[in-house]
């Protein structure tokens, strides 16, 4: 799903409202679609939207498509072909073909089931919605399709009639140490999807002055971490090379389950922090989960280069593990 994308959420609010809703998911997609597979879009019973199936190619006729499906009470799937001047208008070189599932609320798609994934959503539960398009069959899936889950990505089993809507949390990057390879670090993980959170106590780092419009929690970090939470769908990064800061927050990390963890500093610096969590009673496995020194070995020289390299080693653990 897309970072923002809150169309369930809105279409659960308008059907419980009494205006009727529902939700068009882009299924399939060939040649240069304008929005990617599970993208979705909600229509509300009179006709208001939220979300997007093509950038505004072809919403106009998914909303009358909707509003039929809505007084039929039955699902439908629609077929687009985006034309290149339609695909140049919103920032594509060339068009391509698009399936749109269109799902009533109340009626195709249970309430119970939309409020469950709601729920799960707001709590950063990582789920799949598995739906039939032949049978109709529709259920939530917990703890299954890992290689989907892993990749962000929706679509058709094999049998190509089962659909699977990737339902992930955001992803988030909490950043100890506002220092200079932050400032480049967080702007570059805002534009790759991330939600960046940085933690510092020191007000001469953490300022907004330094970090304008960010996220900064001026406790300490094992406080500031606490208050977060730390699942699968969040990467740590320590910059502040003092062990007083960071070993808290590392130490929450490695006691939990999130997909990255990273600390800046040198081989040697990297040893010391290596001896000081196995004092503290971590495991061999548990510890070697932190990348230390952080970062692909990319040469990179300089705060902007550092953090593109931590960016591409955080990549590459949530994608390939």
């Amino acid at each position: 799903m897309d970072r923002f994308d809150n169309s369930s959420e809105t279409a659960l609010a308008w059907h419980r409202e009494g205006i009727g809703a529902a939700l068009a998911t882009v299924v399939q997609t060939w040649g240069s679609a304008p929005r990617r597979v599970g993208a979705q879009l909600a229509i509300g019973g009179d006709g208001r939207i939220e979300g997007s199936v093509s950038g505004g190619c072809v919403e106009g006729a998914v909303i009358v498509e909707a509003l039929e499906a809505i007084e039929a009470g039955a699902h439908r799937v629609l077929e687009f072909g985006v034309s290149d001047d339609d695909a140049f208008a919103v920032g594509l070189a060339c068009g391509g073909t698009i399936r749109v599932l269109v799902e009533p609320v109340g009626a195709a798609l249970p309430e119970a089931l939309l409020a469950e994934l709601v729920e799960a959503r707001a709590n950063r539960d990582a789920l799949a919605y598995e739906v039939n398009l032949e049978n109709g069959e529709r259920k939530l899936v917990r703890d299954g399709y890992p290689h989907r889950m892993r990749m962000d990505r929706s679509g058709f089993e094999e049998d190509g009639q089962t659909f699977v809507a990737v339902h992930n949390p955001p992803l988030r990057l909490i950043v100890v140490g506002a220092v200079h390879i932050a400032q480049a670090l967080v702007p570059m993980a805002r534009i790759a999807g991330y939600d960046p959170v940085l933690i510092d106590p020191r007000d001469a780092f953490g300022s907004d002055a330094r970090f304008p419009g960010e996220t900064i929690l001026q406790d300490w970090p094992d406080e500031a971490v606490a208050k977060l939470g730390l699942d699968p769908r969040t990467a740590l990064v320590l910059l502040t090379h003092d062990p007083k800061l960071d070993d808290p927050a590392l130490e929450a990390a490695l006691a939990a389950d999130v997909f990255y963890i990273g600390a800046l500093g040198s081989t040697r610096t990297h040893a010391k922090r290596v001896d000081r969590m196995s004092e503290a009673g971590f495991t061999p496995e548990q510890i070697a989960r932190i990348h230390g020194p952080v970062g692909l070995d990319i040469g990179a020289a300089g705060p902007a280069e550092i953090a593109v390299s931590i960016l591409a080693q955080m990549t590459q653990v949530l994608r390939q593990g």
